[in-house]
């Protein structure tokens, strides 16, 4: 069986490659049915001469501030979890603990976590929360039978739990237009590397390719896109970015996602969020989980709907966003997974927003399948801090042919019974391309399941 590849540049550093790291070409099967898994030490630090740095190292972070005014980003709420409070761009990387960087197996880098706690520097729910996580990243990757499983394990998990540490010793603050951080360490990477061995590439496929050479093409001529999509997993963005790496990289590292507080305040899922272009808004189903903090989830989402005006100006622009303002969930009757509604008042913001840029635009319906990889609890959870169960799986994403609103003119107010006909077009279009997925993956029908209107293809074979 083939492997995996596994790029780990995560610290884009003049004079560095992947041939830097020097991990072994393979393990023996054999090394997995004990607890000790062999690793070797991580060089990830080096300076443009290729010597390698002493681990007393800081880094300088560019500034990451919003286009929008300081009326827009001033929020005087304090005790409260913020979304783009003024400065909240990292300038430098603290000087941290290395514990789970020098970590050579896996009982050292589990004792790491125990280490930390009685450091008083890892609070103990974070270091129960890793352990599980460790646990099952662990199985799911182990799923796939690659024979350099072992060898992933450890490297991805040695790099997720040194950025989660950072961050609890250094807390990174989301703008309401946050870009992703690329250097000097990499954040966009380690999500790519991190998730990639969780796909069944080999059971996978995306839905009218030629679609997404199409939206390719509008972006480069200036023009905006929005794709109304249904979301199931917190791995959403990397699947999507991994799907379309090799054939529209454009489309895979520049989308903007709109994004929910959770996944830029859970402690184990901010550093995977950094790696992502994000505007971050609060979801409409945990807007009233505090009663006291919604006039201030309020105000934050109306600067983020300004940030993303803002943006949108500038044109060649291409948003992700999931109306239904949360994870697909499987229906309590039957366990059957499909995408949720949509609401058309969120629908109807996106065709006004890119109605009012100044630079054409274009809405397309996006169907995406993966909860398998990543499910999210079966109910809406208030706590931060879900469990995050994970298994190797097939994915699929499809794109379908813009639908343009009856009442386009951005002058004209759309009434209330042709905001819902349209999200529903969307929705319609969009569950119609899940269903041809779900019968590819999980009907096993493979490109049999196509149909006249949906071409499946595997563009990385």
């Amino acid at each position: 069986m083939s492997t995996l590849p596994l790029p780990l540049s995560f610290f884009r550093l003049s004079g560095t490659s992947t041939r830097d790291l020097p991990f072994p070409s393979s393990l023996e099967r054999s090394s997995v049915s004990f607890p000790l898994i062999p690793f070797r030490r991580l060089e990830l630090f080096r300076s443009t001469s290729g010597m390698t740095i002493s681990r007393s190292f800081s880094f300088v972070f560019c500034s990451l501030k919003a286009k929008a005014t300081a009326e827009l980003v001033q929020d005087t709420e304090s005790g409260i979890p913020a979304v783009g409070r003024s400065g909240g761009g990292r300038t430098t990387e603290v000087e941290h603990s290395r514990t789970f960087l020098e970590a050579r197996s896996e009982q050292e880098l589990l004792y790491g976590i125990r280490k930390e706690v009685e450091a008083k520097r890892l609070p103990p729910n974070i270091a129960a929360g890793m352990k599980e996580l460790y646990q099952n990243y662990r199985n799911a990757v182990f799923q796939s039978g690659d024979p350099s499983a072992a060898e992933t394990v450890m490297s991805n998990m040695a790099v997720a739990f040194d950025r989660i540490l950072l961050d609890v010793e250094d807390p990174f603050v989301f703008e309401p237009y946050h870009k992703a951080l690329r250097e000097p360490f990499d954040y966009h990477m380690f999500v790519q590397n991190y998730i990639r061995p969780l796909i069944d590439f080999r059971n996978s496929y995306i839905g009218n390719l030629s679609f997404f050479y199409e939206i390719e093409e509008k972006l480069k001529q200036g023009h905006n896109v929005v794709l109304i999509s249904n979301h199931q997993t917190e791995a959403d963005p990397a699947i999507i970015a991994l799907l379309l790496e090799k054939t529209n990289p454009r489309i895979s590292e520049n989308m903007i996602y709109v994004a929910g507080d959770r996944v830029i305040t859970d402690p184990l899922c901010k550093p995977f969020s950094m790696g992502r272009n994000l505007i971050c808004v609060y979801s409409k189903r945990h807007m009233y989980d505090v009663p006291e903090h919604v006039e201030m989830k309020r105000r934050a989402n109306t600067r983020s709907l300004k940030e993303m005006a803002l943006l949108l100006r500038d044109g060649s622009k291409i948003v992700w966003i999931a109306p239904s303002g949360g994870r697909d969930r499987p229906d309590p009757f039957t366990e059957e997974w499909y995408p949720d509604s949509f609401e058309s008042s969120s629908v109807d913001n996106m065709r006004r927003l890119i109605g009012r840029s100044g630079a054409a635009g274009h809405i397309y319906p996006l169907a995406l399948l993966c909860y398998d990889i990543m499910p999210p609890p079966p109910k809406v959870e208030k706590e931060i801090g879900e469990k995050r169960i994970m298994s190797f799986h097939g994915a699929g994403l499809s794109v379908a042919p813009k639908i343009c609103p009856s009442e386009i003119a951005v002058a004209r107010k759309m009434s209330e019974e042709a905001k819902d006909t349209y999200a529903q077009a969307l929705y319609k279009s969009v569950t119609e391309q899940y269903n041809v997925l779900k019968c590819a993956i999980h009907g096993k029908q493979g490109f049999a399941a196509s149909s006249i209107g949906i071409s499946l293809s595997q563009p990385w074979n």
